[in-house]
């Protein structure tokens, strides 16, 4: 329990929290904080750490959860792809029941369709070996956390010679969006709790612009209670201090420059494109695109998926959720029409949604 047990404990939690009421008392003002990770959300949320916070602080949720961000066109997408001939569908089992606009693969599943959900990547690639006849579409989504995988399973297929294997890539890069958000003067947001496992992979210095530029607070933290005190905490000292830092306080895991190999296996396999994200919008430079070396694995152009752009639930406020524009209480739906049961936006299926985390633990 090393670096685990050290991060949980009572006292030292009352103590950083009566440190975080006297340096927020010293700010003077209504202070607005992103965690930007959907794992930090769910942390915060299941350790009660939110009333731990003076009345001043607001802790938001950011575009932080892969599966919250993907837009309905995809799902649309892979649907389409669903209802193909001798197409199986894998994908990780928090896809499944994302709508679409009109439906999800759960429903498509029950249908007939082969969709099939997948524990790893390299499930896809078994998949793929043992049905030589079918064509193994694996759904992917995903930050920078997940993408050293998937570039790994192209590179495993294509060293086996696999002709039945394909992606259909929607993944995303973090620190650009966070750069729309920080420019959006309606969000007020005064500093960032940044996402530790994306940072395991693209290092703290990847969020320097925020510093330098929006002279925004960021901190590096991880998920334990005392992890994401203590980032809170270091945020609001430098409010104090009139400082705009990067600071890694998770540098048990997180180095500066990152994980080298990983960035250097994502660079072989993807390059960069615009995407869209639900809530946002299209933003150049945060899409990975299969590079042309790997297309025979890009389900995108081996297959039909495109569909007509449609508009989403307009009573559904998982956009101004992933913005920090809005709590999730705040949504018309949450609770009423839309819950873990039955959810109507992405927020409310993602084991990592603010919607699901606020339903489970905040009510």
């Amino acid at each position: 329990m090393k670096y685990v047990s050290e991060f949980d404990n009572t006292a030292a939690a009352a103590a950083l929290a009566g440190k975080i009421k006297k340096t927020c008392a010293e700010i003077g003002r209504p202070v607005k904080l992103m965690e930007v990770c959907g794992t930090h959300t769910v942390a915060i949320f299941r350790h009660g750490l939110r009333s731990l916070f003076p009345a001043g602080l607001r802790l938001v949720s950011g575009p932080g959860c892969p599966v919250c961000v993907t837009a309905a066109d995809y799902v649309d997408s892979a649907i389409k792809l669903s209802g193909t001939r001798d197409v199986i569908i894998t994908t990780f089992g928090d896809m499944i029941r994302v709508p679409g606009s009109s439906s999800n693969l759960a429903e498509k599943r029950a249908d007939g369709a082969d969709v099939r959900v997948c524990y790893s990547p390299s499930d896809a690639i078994e998949i793929a070996d043992k049905n030589p006849l079918k064509n193994v579409v694996f759904l992917g989504v995903g930050f920078e956390t997940t993408i050293p995988a998937i570039a790994g399973t192209i590179l495993e297929a294509s060293k086996k010679g696999l002709k039945n294997f394909s992606i259909l890539s929607a993944f995303k890069r973090i620190p650009p969006t966070m750069r729309v958000l920080v420019s959006d003067k309606s969000l007020e947001i005064d500093g960032f709790i940044c996402p530790a496992h994306v940072s395991a992979i693209i290092g703290s210095d990847a969020y320097r612009f925020l510093a330098t530029e929006f002279r925004k607070p960021c901190v590096v933290a991880g998920f334990e209670p005392l992890d994401i005190l203590y980032g809170v905490l270091g945020a609001l000292e430098m409010m104090v201090s009139g400082k705009a830092e990067v600071v890694n306080q998770y540098s048990r895991v997180v180095k500066a420059e990152g994980n080298i190999k990983a960035q250097k296996i994502i660079d072989e396999v993807f390059g960069l494109s615009s995407a869209v994200w639900r809530g946002i919008g299209p933003i150049p430079d945060t899409g990975y695109v299969i590079r042309e070396k790997y297309s025979r694995f890009d389900a995108w152009k081996r297959f039909d998926a495109s569909v007509p752009q449609r508009v989403e639930n307009p009573g559904c406020k998982c956009g101004d959720v992933l913005r920090g524009a809005i709590e999730p209480g705040q949504c018309p739906l949450f609770g009423k029409v839309c819950t873990p049961d039955m959810p109507i936006g992405p927020c409310m299926v993602s084991s990592e949604g603010s919607c699901a985390a606020h339903y489970r633990y905040g009510r």
